[in-house]
């Protein structure tokens, strides 16, 4: 599985959306309604999932679907 799918699972059960409704420039809070909480609970579970740290104020501009995805790629 590449990195968006496994993203897109994760923010799917998270936040019970259709992950067919989740693409790369789907916008975690805008588009799926997520709120700060949720976004710390994703984080914990890929910081565990692929063993990296994300840092506080990189947190901040990880905005859309695909920017998580690249991120946890870059950082792996």
């Amino acid at each position: 599985m590449d990195m968006l799918e496994a993203v897109k699972e994760i923010l799917s059960n998270q936040l019970r959306v259709d992950v067919d409704e989740i693409d790369m420039d789907t916008d975690i809070l805008n588009d799926l309604g997520a709120d700060s909480l949720d976004i710390v609970e994703m984080l914990m579970t890929i910081e565990q999932e692929y063993g990296i740290v994300v840092p506080d104020d990189v947190i901040t501009t990880l905005k859309t679907v695909g920017d998580v995805a690249k991120y946890i790629e870059n950082n792996q």
